[in-house]
Protein backbone atom coordinates (compact mmCIF):
# COMPACT_ATOMS: atom_id res chain seq x y z
CA UNK A 1 0.00 0.00 0.00
CA UNK A 2 1.18 3.38 -1.30
CA UNK A 3 0.73 6.63 1.25
CA UNK A 4 -0.05 9.86 -1.09
CA UNK A 5 2.11 12.28 -0.07
CA UNK A 6 0.12 14.64 1.26
CA UNK A 7 -0.92 11.90 3.61
CA UNK A 8 2.79 11.41 4.69
CA UNK A 9 2.95 15.21 5.12
CA UNK A 10 0.05 15.75 7.14
CA UNK A 11 0.64 13.27 9.19
CA UNK A 12 4.52 14.44 10.41
CA UNK A 13 2.58 18.12 10.93
CA UNK A 14 0.22 16.43 13.11
CA UNK A 15 3.05 14.22 14.92
CA UNK A 16 4.82 17.33 15.50
CA UNK A 17 1.84 19.29 16.73
CA UNK A 18 0.66 16.39 19.08
CA UNK A 19 4.34 16.08 20.69
CA UNK A 20 4.47 19.71 21.00
CA UNK A 21 0.79 20.14 22.76
CA UNK A 22 1.37 17.29 25.25
CA UNK A 23 4.97 18.87 26.29
CA UNK A 24 2.96 22.26 26.94
CA UNK A 25 -0.01 20.28 28.93
CA UNK A 26 3.06 18.44 30.80
CA UNK A 27 4.61 21.69 31.23
CA UNK A 28 1.99 23.27 32.87
CA UNK A 29 0.95 19.89 35.28
CA UNK A 30 4.70 20.48 36.62
CA UNK A 31 4.49 24.32 36.88
CA UNK A 32 1.21 23.72 38.62
CA UNK A 33 2.86 20.98 40.96
CA UNK A 34 5.83 22.88 41.73
CA UNK A 35 4.39 26.29 42.79
CA UNK A 36 2.14 24.36 44.90
CA UNK A 37 5.01 22.82 46.77
CA UNK A 38 7.60 25.64 46.69
CA UNK A 39 6.44 28.29 49.47
CA UNK A 40 8.09 31.19 48.49
CA UNK A 41 9.33 33.29 51.56
CA UNK A 42 9.75 37.09 51.80
CA UNK A 43 13.15 38.11 50.33
CA UNK A 44 15.19 40.55 51.98
CA UNK A 45 17.65 42.82 49.68
CA UNK A 46 20.48 44.87 50.98
CA UNK A 47 22.47 46.85 49.03
CA UNK A 48 25.71 46.99 50.94
CA UNK A 49 28.41 49.87 50.29
CA UNK A 50 31.63 49.59 48.78
CA UNK A 51 33.87 49.03 51.97
CA UNK A 52 37.04 50.41 50.19
CA UNK A 53 35.88 53.29 47.07
CA UNK A 54 39.49 53.29 46.18
CA UNK A 55 39.41 49.26 45.27
CA UNK A 56 36.48 50.09 43.36
CA UNK A 57 38.31 52.84 41.31
CA UNK A 58 41.55 51.34 41.25
CA UNK A 59 39.90 48.47 39.32
CA UNK A 60 37.61 50.26 37.00
CA UNK A 61 40.74 52.57 36.23
CA UNK A 62 42.53 49.16 35.42
CA UNK A 63 39.59 48.05 33.58
CA UNK A 64 39.69 51.44 31.05
CA UNK A 65 43.16 51.51 30.42
CA UNK A 66 43.59 47.90 29.34
CA UNK A 67 40.76 48.25 26.81
CA UNK A 68 42.04 51.63 25.78
CA UNK A 69 45.78 50.18 25.54
CA UNK A 70 47.30 53.08 28.03
CA UNK A 71 48.66 53.61 30.85
CA UNK A 72 46.46 54.29 34.12
CA UNK A 73 48.31 57.97 34.57
CA UNK A 74 47.11 58.77 30.51
CA UNK A 75 43.28 59.89 32.07
CA UNK A 76 41.12 61.01 34.95
CA UNK A 77 37.94 59.45 36.64
CA UNK A 78 36.04 62.77 37.97
CA UNK A 79 32.71 60.69 38.60
CA UNK A 80 31.45 57.28 38.87
CA UNK A 81 27.71 56.62 38.93
CA UNK A 82 25.91 53.63 39.63
CA UNK A 83 23.63 52.58 36.75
Amino acid sequence: MEYSNLFVVLMGIGTVFFGLICLIVLLWIMGKLFRRAVNPAPVQTTERAPSNGGEILAAISAAIAEELGTDVSGFRIVSIKKL
